[in-house]
């Protein structure tokens, strides 16, 4: 897993969206994108596993 903080991506947050809000505290961001990264990780690796299986 990548451990370089995404400093762009949180300082280029979107102010006013209700999907995403955005996210003041530095620890928690780096948390959220960890956990996103591990999500798209585990959904293609499941897509992939479900494609040989076909």
């Amino acid at each position: 897993m990548n451990s370089r903080f995404p400093l762009w991506k949180y300082l280029n947050q979107r102010l006013f969206d209700p999907k995403d809000p955005i996210v003041l505290n530095p620890n928690r961001f780096w948390y959220q994108q960890q956990v996103q990264y591990l999500e798209r990780c585990w959904s293609q690796q499941h897509y992939s596993e479900g494609h040989f299986h076909s």
